[in-house]
């Protein structure tokens, strides 16, 4: 059976300071939709609702737009814009560079999951 889904009407839509996340869920795939603005960090804008010290979502992703850059727990950084494919294991910070938002679309499933949703 076929499934098709748009993201202009997403299934929902999770705020959290400084963004939101648009989730569709199809059998087999969850997509999401992150809109990260300047000055969001996730230590600051999402950890208090995840209820961790940094993010333990794994993250298959595609930058559509802006630049991200991501810490590491042991300390290792990299940074991700425009055209960028990427994979992020858990166990990391996150947080806007520049002044321009970020679009990240993420094929993991965990994001669109689990993201941003309080512990409980």
């Amino acid at each position: 059976m076929i499934e098709i889904k748009t993201v202009e009407k997403p299934d929902e839509r999770r705020d959290f300071p400084r963004g939101h996340l648009e989730a569709v869920h199809l059998t087999g795939l969850d997509f999401a939709v992150a809109t990260f603005e300047p000055g969001w960090r996730w230590s600051e804008s999402v950890a208090p609702i995840a209820g961790t010290e940094s993010c333990q979502v794994h993250h298959n992703g595609y930058v559509v737009q802006g630049r991200l850059r991501v810490r590491m727990d042991d300390g290792a950084e990299s940074e991700v814009g425009p055209g960028d494919v990427f994979v992020v294991p858990p166990g990391h910070d996150a947080w806007v560079v520049g002044d321009e938002a970020v679009i990240a679309y993420d094929f993991a499933g965990g994001m669109a999951q689990e993201y941003a949703k309080a512990k409980g």
